[in-house]
């Protein structure tokens, strides 16, 4: 299995914006530089008061498709 690292710091109001579908998914850069997206509703077991903030480990199989993801910070 692959996966990606990816540091997130998504206040709980843009948090909001996604998981509402004004935005679905979310556009970052991984630890090693690569371009990301992934949709939002992957992290709503993530969402605290203040957001969600950490360091995550999103994995995939050999065709990109999405199997899970953990915080690891």
């Amino acid at each position: 299995m692959k996966s990606i690292l990816v540091d997130l710091n998504i206040p709980t109001d843009k948090y909001m914006l996604l998981y509402q579908g004004v935005a679905q998914n979310v556009y970052t850069h991984s630890l090693d530089g690569r371009s990301v997206q992934f949709p939002a509703k992957i992290l709503q077991p993530f969402l605290l008061r203040d957001g969600v903030k950490g360091r995550f480990r999103i994995n995939f199989d050999d065709n990109g498709k999405y199997q899970g993801i953990e915080k690891i910070l």
